[in-house]
């Protein structure tokens, strides 16, 4: 290891941890937030977008060598990933490379079949780096994650495998892959979205692997027919089975996964919370992305704003109260937005009422018109411009 000091984090020496980021997940929850673009391209926070935040983090992390392993509507997500420079990594030592499939699945397309799949596919790729350590990192969760602390741990463990968890409510465990392990962190037992939990360690998708040995499992898995290609399914029930030794590494922190219109909502309504731990503000562990040139943001004499976060280019002339405003948006005169998100480019018109919901960019609410309700069990998703009488 070596320090950078201009960076102010520790860099890898000699590439010893190679990430590899998921990239390529259709996010279909998120409805028609991902018709055209991939999850990880979403919005979020006003300005930034979901990948940015496994980036950031690989390059606060002194990780400079980044895979991103696309799919699914990936020709915006390819360019924009691709430009390595927003996260400083775009020099003759480092870089993002972006990864499509090259294998044709049983369909004829290339896909890639499973999470371990699409890192089999690209074995080449990582071979050429001869990394000492593999991680491996979801691209659609919002958090910030120092991956050298948990390099650390697992070094000290001596593990084959270490898995980053974090505690959910037990009520919830059952939606989660969970991780049972004894007192000092070992892992005896992964259970997929288990009926009756055991315990409440959720994994986070972010995986440290000793690479020699999750090579060998890979080239393996690939020749299975009966294989699902997946590690949460495949690979580390075998290595347990292996007695290959893993550890859980426990997380404390934000995190989200935004898979959802309701939990994408939740995470950008968190930062209305000046005490938030995710802190978009902390120029210590900063979240990088590509700051597009907007004029500052307008408040007119006549607006009332009442905990919002309101990102650049934005013109509020109306209310804004508990809201999260992103580039570019518009609230005109004697509007109301209450409990909402409006994304990059919506626009409210003049005296609209908008209650408890997500507008997707470039939506256009009419004047007089009303959208959502504040008994709404859940956040209601508006996608296409709305005319006054519309239900």
């Amino acid at each position: 290891m070596v320090e950078h000091k201009e960076r102010g984090y520790v860099r890898m020496k000699q590439n010893s941890m190679l990430a590899m980021v998921l990239a390529g997940g259709r996010g279909s929850r998120l409805k028609d937030l991902t018709n055209k673009v991939a999850k990880p391209a979403v919005s979020f926070g006003g300005k930034y977008k979901i990948i940015d935040f496994p980036l950031s983090n690989c390059a606060n992390s002194g990780i400079d060598v980044v895979g991103v392993l696309t799919q699914y509507e990936s020709v915006l997500l390819n360019s924009y990933a691709s430009a390595g420079r927003i996260w400083g990594l775009d020099s003759k030592d480092s870089g993002v490379f972006v990864l499509p499939p090259r294998e044709k699945a049983d369909t004829g397309l290339d896909v890639y079949r499973g999470t371990a799949d699409a890192i089999s596919q690209n074995i080449d790729f990582i071979d050429s780096y001869d990394p000492e350590y593999l991680l491996i990192l979801s691209g659609d969760h919002i958090y910030k994650m120092n991956y050298y602390k948990m390099l650390q741990f697992h070094q000290e463990n001596k593990a084959d495998a270490t898995i980053a968890v974090i505690g959910v409510p037990k009520k919830e465990a059952s939606r989660f892959g969970i991780m049972n392990t004894y007192e000092d962190g070992r892992i005896y037992e992964f259970e997929e979205k288990p009926e009756h939990p055991k315990s409440n360690l959720a994994s986070m998708g972010i995986y440290i692997f000793n690479w020699k040995a999750l090579r060998k499992m890979l080239v393996a898995d690939m020749k299975s027919k009966t294989s699902s290609h997946d590690f949460g399914k495949d690979i580390i029930p075998s290595m347990l089975a292996d007695g290959k030794t893993l550890f859980a590494y426990k997380f404390k922190g934000y995190w989200k996964d935004v898979g959802t219109i309701d939990s994408l909502w939740e995470a950008n309504m968190d930062l209305l919370d000046d005490n938030n731990d995710l802190d978009l503000s902390d120029d210590s562990w900063k979240i990088y992305t590509d700051d597009a040139t907007e004029m500052p943001q307008y408040i007119g004499p006549n607006a009332d704003v009442v905990n919002a976060y309101i990102t650049q280019g934005c013109r509020i002339e109306g209310e804004v109260k508990n809201s999260v405003l992103f580039t570019g948006t518009e609230v005109h005169e004697k509007a109301k937005v209450n409990d909402t998100v409006l994304m990059n480019g919506a626009v409210v018109g003049k005296g609209a009422k908008v209650t408890r919901a997500l507008i997707c960019p470039n939506v256009k609410i009419a004047d007089g018109a009303v959208v959502g309700s504040a008994d709404s069990e859940n956040i209601l998703l508006v996608s296409k411009d709305v005319k006054k009488g519309d239900k």
